[in-house]
């Protein structure tokens, strides 16, 4: 009988893992979970107090420029709206009110430069400061110039420089438009900021009156006490003489007149007083059509002197042409001042 095989040796069980070790590694992994969940919010949460401090900060910068800007609108409105119409304003008066406006500039300036930027509107900030820099220096000059402009020794210079300073301004308020304004609110709406856009901010009002130089001399020859106010002696303004294309009108009957191109109406205004009178405004009415104005910066006395307005759009056919050469201070007789004429368009 044959022996059988040996039998095979029999393995030993693999102890069983402890519970509590089991439990060990479970808590660390929750343990880990937990640690990574609170990171994770702490992150958000850190991220969105960052968020919207950028966007408080950049709503804040947004409120502060709108209230300069309309502040500004409030003193654009105070100065034009005296130079337009200066009413009773002796020279005395009117040249501090102009310096209350500068002063008002100067103090936008000066906020405009300590605003707290946020860093995503440094490149707004430059030009927002270049644009009250020269606002504030344009109305430094206007003020600074302004008594003289007012006065008898110089005026015609000072006037000039008066009017050459509202091309800056103008100049600041195109680079406010074009540049500044669309900046700061770009970058409101790339954070969603929409409902915190700037105004716009125009300071000299709209249009080009205030460019021509004749207009800014006309305006200020007619403050109380300016040059070319009442002084003592004799006032008084002549229309002598209407043209138009070589032709002269005549009250009598209607005159006929022919021109190449737009045509053109020359008026000669004598100085019939006794003291040069200076922003001398003569109006041209045409039937159907609006009302058109020139200026005539001065008239020495004894003198005569011509503005030519052009008439546009052109007339056609038979028109009535209304002109007046108005008024200076102190001036008693007005019925020379005036004239009315037809006019056959061919």
């Amino acid at each position: 009988m044959e022996d059988s095989p040996p039998a095979p040796p029999q393995r030993r069980p693999r102890p069983q893992r402890r519970p509590e070790r089991q439990q060990i590694l479970l808590r660390r992994a929750l343990a880990l979970g937990v640690g990574l969940l609170i990171l994770i919010l702490f992150a958000l949460g850190v991220r969105g107090c960052l968020n919207a401090r950028k966007e408080r900060a950049l709503s804040d910068y947004a409120g502060n420029v709108t209230q300069i800007v309309e502040e500004t609108k409030r003193t654009s409105s105070s100065f034009f709206g005296k130079l337009s119409d200066p009413g009773e304003l002796s020279v005395t008066e009117f040249v501090a009110e102009v310096n209350a406006d500068r002063s008002a500039i100067d103090s936008f300036t000066a906020r405009i430069d300590g605003l707290d930027t946020p860093g995503d509107m440094g490149g707004a900030q430059e030009t927002l400061d270049l644009v009250y820099e020269l606002r504030s220096a344009a109305m430094g000059k206007i003020a600074e110039r302004m008594s003289t402009a007012l006065g008898d020794v110089g005026s015609e210079r000072a006037m000039k420089v008066i009017a050459n300073q509202m091309k800056t301004l103008v100049a600041a308020d195109v680079l406010y438009a074009q540049v500044t304004r669309p900046q700061i609110n770009n970058t409101l709406s790339a954070e969603g900021l929409e409902g915190d856009e700037v105004p716009p901010s125009v300071f000299v009002p709209e249009g080009t009156e205030w460019l021509d130089e004749s207009n800014v001399v006309s305006a200020l020859g007619s403050i109380s006490g300016a040059t070319g106010a009442a002084t003592p002696g004799i006032h008084g303004l002549g229309l002598l003489a209407t043209t138009i294309g070589g032709a002269e009108l005549t009250p009598e009957g209607p005159t006929a007149v022919s021109t190449e191109g737009p045509p053109e109406v020359e008026v000669q205004v004598q100085n019939q007083g006794e003291s040069t009178e200076n922003g001398i405004t003569v109006t041209v009415s045409v039937e159907g059509g609006g009302s058109l104005q020139g200026t005539i910066n001065s008239i020495a006395a004894g003198e005569t002197e011509s503005v030519t307005i052009p008439l546009t759009p052109a007339p056609k056919g038979t028109v009535t042409l209304e002109v007046d050469v108005q008024t200076v201070p102190g001036e008693q007789v007005s019925d020379n001042n005036k004239a009315s004429y037809t006019v056959e368009f061919e």
